[in-house]
């Protein structure tokens, strides 16, 4: 039987698509030790860079599905019994996490979907909040999708630039320590994205309040 350690080391198509399924649940797989050590392999020929962002992107699909579909059916009750169990922290969850990517969705509607796949603690619990909110499956996946292929190309970019000055040796220290930058830069994008929209929004509201042909049923609309 393989173990984890095993299978980051011999990444190919198929351990990859596993790989990032298990990360988009509840495992502690880091998607960083997966995309980007396969990319940086892809620099040296051995895989292709664009089957590598599909392979993760269809794993990320498939693991997100497995959250989005336990979570409609088996509803709140059960998915928190299951963070506070001793298996669901062994998965290092707990219902603080639930709650938080629940806020998060709450907050930012359906499109948390999307940008939650770019979050550090959110992006692989996202699908929970989806689920229990019975969001259109077609929907989720569609966000999904963009999401985790956004993410996959970017860590694959990382991958690919490293296999220029980087040993394989160091390879895993270099993607952590880059990896802690991106997050950053991602989060701060996210957060002027949803300002911007959280601004335009305000502004059209505003304005609707304060023209002559105001008409409180549209604010409805």
């Amino acid at each position: 039987m393989f173990s984890l350690s095993s299978l980051l080391s011999n990444l190919n198509y198929g351990t990859i698509f596993f790989l990032m399924l298990l990360e988009s649940t509840v495992i502690p797989v880091p998607s960083e030790l997966v995309v980007a050590p396969a990319a940086y392999h892809a620099a040296g020929g051995n895989v292709h860079i664009v089957l590598v962002i599909i392979a993760a992107t269809l794993g990320a699909d498939c693991g997100a599905t497995i959250n989005y579909v336990v979570s409609y059916y088996v509803g709140r009750p059960l998915v928190y019994k299951f963070a506070n169990s001793t298996l669901g922290r062994l998965c290092m969850l707990n219902q603080e996490k639930v709650e938080k990517s629940e806020k998060y969705f709450d907050d930012h509607g359906i499109a948390a979907t999307l940008t939650g796949r770019l979050i550090p603690g959110i992006r692989h619990l996202i699908s929970i909040p989806a689920g229990l909110a019975k969001m259109k499956y077609w929907q989720f996946l569609l966000y999904t999708t963009i999401g985790a292929g956004v993410w996959n190309c970017i860590l694959a970019g990382l991958g690919w630039y490293l296999h220029s000055f980087v040993n394989e040796d160091q390879l895993n220290d270099k993607i952590l320590e880059y990896g802690e930058y991106i997050k950053v830069i991602i989060m701060l994008l996210v957060a002027l994205g949803l300002g911007y929209f959280f601004i335009k929004w305000a502004i059209r509201r505003y304005k609707r309040y304060h023209t002559d042909d105001y008409d409180p049923t549209k604010l409805r609309h």
